[in-house]
């Protein structure tokens, strides 16, 4: 019986030594780890980036959209001497907030530039005008712009 005890110990720490990750395995799985947490983590963060960047477009196309609304609701009278053409009335260029949720000081100012062209018909005495609205915003250190573009008829 007494021989048969001392190989047991020598046999369990022979099996332990073949059972113990090397330092090379250990830190390629580290390594590994690394990489596929690194890149959640990179695209996590670009998510977020673009989630921010579609905020900040609908917030200028909204107001894009604003400014194009009270061009059409103005008034087109052709049939009033002089020719009573509100369209004119609407102020160029407007710098307002940007409709993101703020808090504290941390508003983002745009600026519309609206502009309107008269459009004359070569084989017609129609007059049509053309709206434009351009939204000029900044995110990032850069500047983008929302353009919305219609045509308008005295009679719409």
């Amino acid at each position: 019986m007494t021989f048969c005890m001392k190989t047991k110990p020598r046999q369990s720490q022979r099996l332990r030594k073949l059972k113990a990750f090397t330092l090379v395995e250990t830190m390629m799985s580290i390594t590994i780890l690394a990489v596929v947490f690194g890149s959640s983590i990179l695209c996590y963060i670009q998510s977020c980036r673009r989630a921010e960047w579609s905020g900040y477009s609908l917030a200028g196309q909204a107001l894009c959209v604003r400014q194009m609304e009270q061009f059409r609701a103005a008034i087109w009278d052709t049939q009033s001497v002089p020719i009573n053409d509100q369209t004119t009335n609407i102020p160029g260029t407007v710098i307002t907030i940007l409709e993101l949720p703020i808090t504290g000081t941390n508003a983002v100012w745009a600026t519309n530039y609206a502009t309107v062209t008269t459009l004359n018909v070569t084989n017609s005495s129609a007059v049509i005008k053309m709206l434009t609205v351009n939204t000029v915003w900044p995110w990032n250190g850069k500047t983008f712009t929302n353009t919305l573009v219609t045509y308008r008829a005295p009679d719409q």
